[in-house]
């Protein structure tokens, strides 16, 4: 194994124990800056099973090199909590303006780490590029000792080696990620992603987090986000937010999915129509099995909606003609191609009114496992669809993304 690793190449790699087992992978490296020597190497943040991020301490670490990391075995795995002092190599020191002795600019893009005595690591040089000279491709690139560089905290931070980490990773693991930056940095990352990316990421956070993001978004950027949010889930977030701004982001919206989400806010959060998304599969009764198969294999269509294809009279988008029935996904799977819907429905399943409460309409899920429930109005058309995640995120505490019952490390 090397006596020197540069951070940027660690981000992502497997952390294995003495016997070879995979423990988990490397999300950061955490360093102390001193004021007349480079920063000290204190450890590692890693993720374990559960997608639970702890502190590896640089003194249980065996080996680095080779795209990987050996540890003693000795994991401790209360939550990573970053203490006073440290700073978050990807998260707050890759990307950030620095000015050479000499005065020219340049952006960090990369340090490396070298075993200054056993267990004791140390930042040795950066990884440079200084602005570029022509209109053509990036700027030259030099190494340079980190004592020789100047510093500035409060400058500059691009968020290219963060986007990178968070652009692979499942929505929720994404907004996790982003839960664990410093608060500013955080903001600024999620400034930086694309409208459907942040809407993805804000629909896995809790209120007061998605409010705070919102917030630091211009009005047309933050319009721009609703707009590619699931309307249950930009309802839920306009809700939370100041009455004369929240009909602002509405005006600045496209009119289709403003309409969606002002039919949300008509009804209480506490009821099926509060709770409800207005984007189900819904098709005609004369639909094939096999168009039904085709419209829910669509990417874009989640996993809970995709449980089901809801029967209707014309139009098909909500409110529509009077409603039929469901058929299940997997039923669709015993009959042949050409079987029509209308033959298929499940008599057993029931709608439930936009005014159910919350309460009622958890309890029927659970008592039958019901994946997704049809909601109707008075006039029993078919207005949206209760999927299981929103109950869930209805019942759950706001705080239970933060909030996993453990402590920071000893």
């Amino acid at each position: 194994m090397s006596s020197k690793a540069f951070v940027a190449r660690l981000a992502g790699c497997p952390v294995f124990d003495p016997q070879g087992d995979k423990v988990g992978r490397v999300r950061d490296v955490v360093m102390v800056p001193r004021e007349t020597a480079a920063p000290r190497i204190v450890g590692f943040v890693v993720e374990v099973t559960g997608k639970r991020r702890v502190f590896l301490s640089v003194g249980r670490v065996m080996a680095i090199g080779g795209g990987q990391l050996i540890t003693t075995g000795l994991i401790n795995l209360r939550r990573f909590e970053q203490r006073g002092g440290e700073q978050l190599v990807l998260a707050e020191v890759l990307g950030r303006s620095v000015t050479l002795r000499d005065g020219t600019e340049a952006r960090l893009e990369d340090l490396s780490i070298v075993e200054s005595a056993p267990s004791e690591w140390v930042v040795d040089q950066v990884f440079l590029r200084k602005p570029r000279t022509s209109p053509f491709g990036k700027g030259p690139t030099t190494l340079a000792r980190w004592m020789d560089v100047v510093h500035d905290d409060a400058g500059e931070q691009e968020s290219d080696h963060i986007l990178a980490q968070l652009q692979d990773l499942p929505a929720a693991d994404a907004a996790t990620a982003l839960l664990d930056l410093p608060s500013q940095r955080m903001l600024e990352v999620a400034g930086d992603l694309s409208d459907d990316r942040l809407a993805d990421v804000l629909e896995e956070m809790g209120e007061d987090d998605q409010v705070a993001i919102l917030d630091a978004l211009g009005d047309d950027r933050a319009a721009d986000v609703l707009d590619q949010m699931q309307p249950d889930d930009a309802a839920d977030l306009i809700a939370q937010l100041p009455a004369e701004r929240g009909e602002a982001l509405l005006e600045l919206m496209e009119p289709e999915e403003a309409e969606d989400v002002r039919m949300l806010l008509a009804y209480g959060q506490d009821t099926a129509g509060g709770l409800m998304t207005t984007e189900p599969v819904i098709l005609a009764s004369d639909a094939t099995v096999a168009e039904a198969l085709a419209t829910i294999r669509k990417h874009e269509i989640a996993p809970a909606l995709a449980a089901a294809v809801f029967v209707t009279l014309p139009p098909y988008e909500p409110p529509t003609g009077a409603f039929l029935g469901v058929v299940h996904f997997q039923r669709l799977l015993r009959y042949p191609p050409n079987e029509r819907l209308g033959t298929l429905l499940d008599p057993a399943l029931e709608p439930v009114r936009v005014d159910e409460t919350a309460a009622e309409l958890t309890r029927r899920m659970a008592t039958y496992n019901l994946v997704s429930v049809p909601v109707v109005d008075d006039a029993s058309r078919l207005v949206g669809v209760v999927t299981v995640d929103d109950v869930l995120d209805h019942i759950l505490p706001d705080d239970w993304r933060r909030d996993d019952g453990e402590v920071r490390r000893g």
